[in-house]
């Protein structure tokens, strides 16, 4: 498949990104925008991406089929893993959950078209309309694909021309959406512009910076602090900050017909995306005291671990990052040979998993790409007192429990500052109305009118 040159990234490797070319980019972008995208309706775009996401899923989609041969060896993921991924993103994409997110931002799924009015605003009133900025600029995150797809998502929604700028190395996948949206409607299509660049290039942002209305930036805080001192006055900042989450298993649910179960889901986010995401665990707590021990269940991940590494194997990782895991391995086979609470299972010759249990209930960051701490805990209060170190840094709290008692253990992870509590096994695969970080999923890119009748 040879794909048309139509973005910056379609580029031979040796071709010059310069100032001029960005700026020339970025009037083209807004040009387009006016001509074919502001006019737009919501129920135009919506039909549009639900027509590329149903395509995606389909074995036979050139685009697809382009990601799972390339993405290997330039995001360094399994075929597998890419393609549940892959699976897991483009099956959001739908008319109901598009229905369903902007109700939840907007309250009326016309918002974005004309002004409308929900039942209170109609008995006072009121009506209001919401507007995207004009030009949009994506500054993406290189560990994983979806989030930067999302965020192509939301402003085709939002009607903004958009400029994605990805890490080095990452352009892939958001290329290859992009041209799947242009093959669907190149009237669209025309409205994004995608490239790569490694980070901290001044003279290109700048350039870029300057025509952004709103920039929308992932990256660590250093990263975002950055970026923020390079834009415009009056330019809209949304960062979105490094996060970690982690997993909580109460003992009732560790029964014999249902403990194979909970593994499974466990494992489920444990190799999504080899663990590189925000929204990936460091850390498993297992409630003691039931009829499965931690480091009965720390055992049985090991196993089913090692079962998913056949079907679903890990990326390749760098030289020194096998050289960390190695590393500390090393530090937990010391302590088990010498403690009786400490434990670790891993892949024989090779980095590719590894399970370490200790009784100790600090939280601990993973080295991750699929090393994954258990850890005991008495109940929620003694997982919010071992993980108070990165209280307001979790992103996800994957969560198994009875069903009765799940919305009250729910609250109280939620009132200790946990922005997002789901099933466990569901932890990489937020829906499409989910608000990041505890915001708005659009609404922090809009900017609303009231009309006063």
């Amino acid at each position: 498949m040879n794909l048309p040159d139509y973005f910056l990234a379609d580029l031979p490797p040796e071709a010059a990104i310069t100032p001029t070319l960005i700026a020339e980019a970025c009037a083209a972008l807004k040009h387009n925008r006016a001509s074919y995208l502001a006019g737009r309706t919501t129920e135009q775009i919506v039909a549009v991406l639900c027509e590329v996401a149903e395509a995606w899923l389909r074995a036979d989609d050139p685009f697809r089929q382009r990601a799972l041969e390339l993405g290997p060896k330039e995001l360094g993921f399994s075929r597998a893993t890419i393609q549940r991924g892959l699976d897991g993103f483009f099956s959001q994409l739908t008319q109901e959950n598009f229905q369903a997110l902007l109700e939840q931002e907007f309250g009326n799924v016309r918002r974005l078209d004309e002004m409308v009015s929900t039942g209170a605003e109609l008995a006072g009133g009121r009506a209001g309309i919401v507007t995207g900025p004009e030009f949009l600029v994506h500054i993406a995150a290189g560990n994983i694909p979806n989030p930067t797809l999302t965020s192509i998502v939301f402003g085709l929604l939002t009607r903004s021309a958009q400029f994605v700028k990805c890490a080095s190395g990452a352009v892939v996948l958001p290329r290859l959406f992009a041209h799947s949206i242009y093959a669907a409607d190149h009237k669209l299509g025309a409205c994004l512009e995608i490239v790569g660049w490694r980070g901290g290039n001044a003279t290109l942002e700048d350039a870029l910076f300057g025509e952004a209305d709103c920039v929308t930036a992932t990256g660590n805080d250093e990263t975002l602090a950055a970026i923020q001192k390079q834009l415009l006055p009056g330019t809209r900042f949304l960062s979105y900050g490094h996060r970690v989450s982690f997993g909580y298993v109460t003992s009732d649910v560790l029964t014999a017909f249902n403990t194979k179960k909970v593994i499974a889901r466990t494992v489920e986010d444990v190799v999504a995306w080899d663990q590189l995401g925000c929204l990936s665990p460091h850390v498993i707590y297992v409630q003691s005291g039931g009829a499965v021990s931690p480091v009965q269940f720390a055992e049985q991940l090991a196993d089913e671990l090692a079962r998913r590494e056949a079907a679903e194997p890990r990326g390749m990782v760098p030289v020194e990052r096998a050289a960390t895991i190695a590393s500390r391995r090393a530090i937990y086979e010391i302590r088990a040979s010498h403690s009786q609470e400490t434990h670790v299972w891993q892949s024989k010759e090779s980095t590719a998993w590894t399970v370490v249990c200790e009784a100790d209930t600090k939280f601990q960051v993973s080295c991750l790409h699929r090393f994954i701490y258990v850890k005991p805990a008495r109940d929620v209060a003694d997982v919010l007192v071992g993980a108070d170190d990165v209280r307001g840094k979790v992103s996800t709290v994957g969560l198994a429990a009875p069903e009765h008692r799940a919305p009250e253990i729910g609250a109280q992870f939620a009132r200790w500052g946990a922005t997002r509590i789901c099933p466990l096994g569901q932890m990489q695969l937020p829906p499409l109305s989910w608000r990041h970080d505890g915001r708005p999923a659009l609404g922090d890119l809009v900017t609303w009118t009231d009309f006063e009748q």
